[in-house]
């Protein structure tokens, strides 16, 4: 059923006689549904999955084909395109179509989306490269910085004053999908020991990202990655093999050593980390760099080897599987080359991991996402069947969460890692997570896509086809009488 706001309206009154049979608009070019409806411009209104790209590419052709169709739907002033997500397709929703809007207690959501503020607020304009919701979220920023909020209540009017819902999914998916992450809590060493004998390495000297300086913070998490040999040769990093073999031992990297490299490989899953040491103090490290290689699931690989069951995959198994089996970890380890590179951080123990947007994570409202595709700060409603309180346990989860960071296996427009907080329960909820979820984004009104798609041009109308026998004279017309006479020998032997 299509929102009551898309069923009324200018555009419906002027072509009211337009098919409406879908219920989601669907963003990007490169979208072959959407492609393949492309000349049902209008139908992006009403549901039929047409992007802004596509009603671009096809007024472009009506226009350099068909110009005397032109006059009749000329409009004058700007057009501004609905909202356009690459790979997406979304519905907009009224607040109550929005199922736990109400059950959800939107305090804690609103105080984390004002800690977002800080950088979107303290930013220039026209840092966003181009994504959808580009600075837009700097009004309601704005609004959030001075809004008294004291309560629940006033939580949930701020977000339905300041946005409204956009149900949001990759094409031709009905739900999104959510993991867990958290922060590990170790125990290591400032030397190395007998019992602590795993480097974790700061971002080495002769490790190069184009378009980074050496001093630069939070190197990208994807990419390519070099070292130099000689003046000016480049070559790939070092992948996770050679580095465990030594490649870059003793040359002073080390930070703090741990009892074991299964301790080593989560911390790098996650990102970010707790080492207890052994006088109780802790040292905080954070993400800083990697080593230029694609991240591959060492779950997947047991999987396909048949050794864990899908259904049972879990961080806890994983775990159990390699400290069981130290030989076949070792090998099970250097098939994901990628390898994480850390700087520490000054935060007390109380403070919680700093995400990829420069602020301090909040556990159970705080979500990574695609940063290619999303905006730092942007709120996200996600609901869905959870195994929080256990292994099989199907938990009602419907929260409001901010975007704040992002990882290089969050890839498309409705998938998020859901950050749990620190610790070993953490870790227990965080790792058995990988499920189907319903997101709705929350747009900042600025964007709102219904009556921004009022504004859009109406379809060139069009042509009208060729009959296909007044086609097959035409081109009998045009063969000369020596193509004709072979053309007709050639029938007659099939015929024969």
């Amino acid at each position: 059923m299509c929102p009551p706001a898309i069923r009324t309206g200018s555009w419906l009154e002027r072509k009211a006689d337009t098919d409406a049979r879908g219920a989601g608009w669907r963003g990007g070019a490169s979208s072959l549904a959407a492609a393949a409806l492309s000349l049902a411009i209008l139908g992006a209104i009403l549901g039929l999955a047409v992007g802004p790209a596509d009603a671009r590419a096809n007024r472009r052709h009506h226009a350099s084909h068909h110009h005397h169709h032109h006059h009749h739907h000329h409009r004058h002033g700007p057009v501004v395109w609905p909202l356009e997500i690459p790979g997406s397709q979304y519905t907009p929703l009224t607040w109550s179509d929005v199922a736990g809007w109400t059950a959800d207690d939107p305090l804690a959501a609103f105080k984390t989306f004002r800690v977002s503020c800080v950088p979107i607020l303290a930013a220039k304009p026209g840092r966003t490269n181009g994504k959808a919701i580009g600075d837009s979220l700097r009004g309601p920023c704005r609004a959030a910085k001075s809004a008294h909020v004291a309560d629940s209540a006033a939580a949930r009017a701020f977000f339905e004053r300041e946005f409204v819902p956009l149900r949001i999914s990759r094409i031709g998916e009905d739900a999104g999908f959510v993991t867990g992450y958290f922060e590990p809590i170790v125990d290591g060493s400032r030397t190395r020991t007998d019992v602590y004998t795993v480097p974790v390495y700061r971002r080495p000297s002769n490790l190069f990202v184009k378009g980074f300086s050496q001093t630069s913070n939070g190197l990208p998490n994807k990419g390519q990655v070099f070292r130099k040999i000689g003046r000016r040769k480049l070559v790939p990093y070092y992948d996770r093999g050679e580095i465990e073999d030594g490649a870059i031992a003793g040359r002073g990297l080390e930070v703090v050593w741990l009892k074991s490299e299964t301790d080593l490989l989560f911390i790098q899953i996650q990102g970010s980390a707790r080492v207890r040491l052994e006088d109780g103090t802790m040292v905080r490290l954070n993400y800083d760099a990697h080593n230029g290689f694609p991240y591959t699931p060492v779950g997947r690989v047991l999987i396909e080897r048949n050794i864990i069951p899908r259904e049972e995959m879990s961080m806890q198994r994983i775990r159990a599987y390699m400290d069981e089996n130290p030989d076949a970890a070792k090998e099970l380890r250097r098939q994901n080359r990628s390898y994480v590179f850390f700087r520490e951080v000054k935060l007390s123990e109380k403070d919680e991991a700093v995400g990829a947007q420069g602020v301090q994570l909040t556990a159970g409202r705080s979500i990574a996402v695609d940063k290619a595709l999303h905006v730092y700060g942007t709120p996200f409603f996600i609901a869905g069947q959870l195994p929080i309180e256990s292994e099989a346990s199907k938990t009602p989860f419907q929260r409001l969460m901010i975007a704040q960071d992002t990882g290089s296996a969050i890839v498309g427009p409705a998938r998020a890692d859901l950050y749990f907080g620190a610790g070993r329960e953490a870790g227990k909820i965080a790792g058995r997570l990988k499920n189907p979820a319903q997101f709705v984004m929350l747009l900042p009104r600025a964007l709102d896509p219904v009556p921004r798609g009022k504004t859009m041009p109406l379809p060139q109308e069009r042509p009208k086809a060729t009959p296909a026998k007044a086609t097959a004279d035409t081109t009998v017309k045009t063969e000369s009488s020596a193509e004709r006479k072979q053309r007709r020998r050639h029938h007659r032997r099939h015929r024969r």
